[in-house]
């Protein structure tokens, strides 16, 4: 793997998502959006006593969520499409550069995010003591899970269909995971299947992990679980080209 070429390709997936409208609204202005609307509407937090601090660690998984799923999702289902993927495989790149370079810039989105969401919920009132370093690495086992999801549907899908699956999908986990108001108030059944799928734990997991309430065990375990069967359903079922 030639590390200049990465760094290249690094540079041009950067820019390219930074100049997609579409990929911003997803990356940027829905978790801030939804920061900041759950926030300011009292009917949405009757029962929390700190909606900043619940909101916060929850819109820090949707970041995650929307990035590494849906926005490399989408953006490499259309490189597949068009045959992107195939001509930067057999350049100097090589396809393990071209992961590389995606990782590095799902990496880099994601800092940005965290930036932006942090700065936001400070302004609005959030009490910024807490566990970094462990829930930047939930963060980060999140990020694997999410991206194993976003590749799998990019590679085994055609990219209309891996548009509209990940767009539903991604407002499905928005809605039962957690992040901007509690799971139990669910029903019992969707809340113990809710339970089970990678956005609520990721966003339970960060949230536990910030309040130092304890060491989140199930919902780490349920993340982990994804971390490992994602990336590899991925490698197994991946095609580089739309046939």
């Amino acid at each position: 793997m030639r590390v200049t070429a990465v760094r290249a390709q690094t540079r041009v997936e950067l820019a390219l998502t930074l100049r997609r409208a579409e990929s911003l609204l997803v990356t940027l202005a829905i978790p801030v959006g939804v920061l900041v609307f759950f926030a300011e509407v009292d009917a949405a937090n009757t029962s929390l006593d700190d909606p900043v601090g619940f909101l916060v660690p929850g819109v820090l998984a949707l970041a995650v969520m929307s990035t590494a799923m849906v926005s490399l999702g989408i953006a490499t289902g259309y490189e597949r499409r068009y045959a992107v993927l195939k001509r930067l495989g057999s350049t100097p790149l090589s396809r393990s550069g071209l992961l590389a370079a995606k990782t590095l810039n799902v990496l880099l989105i994601e800092v940005l995010q965290a930036a932006v969401v942090l700065g936001v919920g400070l302004a609005l009132g959030w009490d910024a003591t807490g566990r970094v370093v462990p829930a930047v690495a939930v963060l980060l086992i999140g990020t694997v899970a999410f991206a194993g999801i976003g590749m799998l549907l990019a590679g085994t899908l055609p990219a209309e269909a891996n548009l509209a699956v990940s767009n539903g999908l991604f407002l499905v986990l928005l809605f039962l995971g957690g992040m901007a108001y509690p799971l139990d108030r669910l029903p019992g059944a969707l809340e113990a299947f809710a339970r089970l799928l990678p956005a609520a734990a990721l966003a339970e997991s960060v949230r536990d992990v910030l309040a130092g309430t304890g060491f989140p065990s199930g919902s780490l375990v349920v993340l982990l679980v994804w971390a490992v069967a994602a990336p590899l359903a991925a490698v197994r079922w991946f095609r580089w080209e739309d046939q």
